[in-house]
């Protein structure tokens, strides 16, 4: 094969450091495994139910490109219950991820830019480089808190849109309604689109969750049952914000992704109901243990929501700290996957109590070797 083939773009997107670990913790004999954000707890049984029910009875075929009206419509009911604005649309689609592609794609021309906060899931600024935009990174360390002095100072007359993620992947941190407030309002009066994605808003374990959407009608919400509902593999998200951007972005959908799968849309329809308030109070208790097991050792900010923390390393660099911990069994993420920093790590507790337990153990072995 010649090189030459490979578009440039590609020099510019690099595989995910997330999944070299992932493909690392399938080669390890029993590791400790608190590095991926994937939840532990199975997909409910009525959840299981209804998809097994719509295979067997027929839905299986191309659906509308907007999703199948049934959830649509629960979709967009709850969003007008909880906005109440009059040109709110909902769009139904393959994850969230699938959903964070589309967005970006339908906004951003090339050469234009992009405000990501740092850290960052990593996604982000790949997803720019396709549209052919440039990420432009607003530090948020130490305590990973929004300074809308910093964004206004990062905006310029190329910039298009705001990324802003609560609680937030790999930090763990929760907005404040403060936060929100300001950028939303700071993007209606620069004319800047807002995307919110709020995959993790069902685990907020200090303050209630905020959205920026409550303060602009015009932020474009991303969404998911991922991580709410453990259907990580099932790929079903959802989009909503304005009518205009919807229908550009089912538009796109139609050319790309054509419509999420049909039964798992069946599926998402029973899974709206079900009250996962038992996973959130079992991730609180486990970041509660972590904080108490960690927190002498080691610096540890955000990890209000979601199912992360993102700790300080007490020596060395976060790539270099990962490595020993690794070589003692421990599975974790370096923070410079997530950042242009490499003074942190992430670790995720959607795991057991017995790994949660092993994970303080060696991270406190290590801690003491230097």
């Amino acid at each position: 094969m010649n090189d030459a083939w490979i578009a440039e773009r590609m020099s510019e997107i690099d595989a995910s450091g997330i999944r070299k670990v992932f493909e690392l913790a399938a080669k390890m004999k029993d590791p400790v495994d608190l590095s991926i954000g994937q939840p532990d707890f199975d997909v409910p049984d009525p959840v299981k139910e209804a998809a097994i029910a719509a295979i067997r009875s027929g839905p299986n075929g191309y659906t509308q490109t907007q999703g199948i009206p049934e959830l649509r419509d629960k979709i967009q009911a709850d969003v007008l219950l909880r906005y109440g604005h009059s040109d709110r649309e909902a769009i139904v689609t393959s994850g969230t991820s699938g959903g964070l592609v589309l967005a970006i794609l339908t906004l951003v021309n090339p050469g234009e830019e992009v405000i990501i906060f740092d850290p960052y899931f990593v996604m982000y600024k790949h997803l720019v480089t396709l549209a052919g935009g440039r990420s432009v990174f607003v530090d948020t360390y130490p305590d990973f808190r929004i300074d809308l002095e910093k964004v206004t100072a990062a905006i310029t007359a190329r910039t298009k849109l705001i990324l802003v993620n609560s609680p937030a992947n790999p930090t763990g941190a929760v907005a404040s309604a403060a936060e929100l407030l300001g950028l939303a309002e700071l993007c209606r009066q620069r004319d800047i689109v807002l995307i919110s994605d709020e995959v993790y808003r069902s685990f907020c374990y200090e303050t209630e969750f905020h959205s920026p959407a409550a303060w602009n009608d015009d932020v474009l919400v991303v969404d998911g049952f991922s991580k709410a509902y453990s259907m990580t593999g099932w790929r079903l998200g959802f989009i909503h914000g304005p009518s205009r951007l919807i229908q550009q972005i089912a538009k796109l959908q139609q050319f790309t992704f054509v419509c999420a799968p049909h039964p798992v849309q069946r599926a998402g329809i029973v899974a709206l109901d079900v009250d996962i308030s038992h996973q959130a109070a079992a991730y609180r208790r486990r970041r509660d243990r972590l904080v108490e097991g960690l927190r002498d050792r080691y610096e540890i900010a955000g990890g209000a929501g979601a199912f992360y923390l993102f700790p300080r390393v007490p020596w060395g660099t976060g790539s270099e700290f990962v490595a020993q911990a690794i070589r003692h069994g421990l599975l974790i993420i370096p923070g410079q996957v997530f950042s242009r920093s490499d003074s942190h790590f992430r670790l995720s507790y959607a795991a057991s109590d017995r790994a949660i337990e092993r994970g303080i153990e060696i991270l406190q072995k290590l801690a003491s070797k230097r």
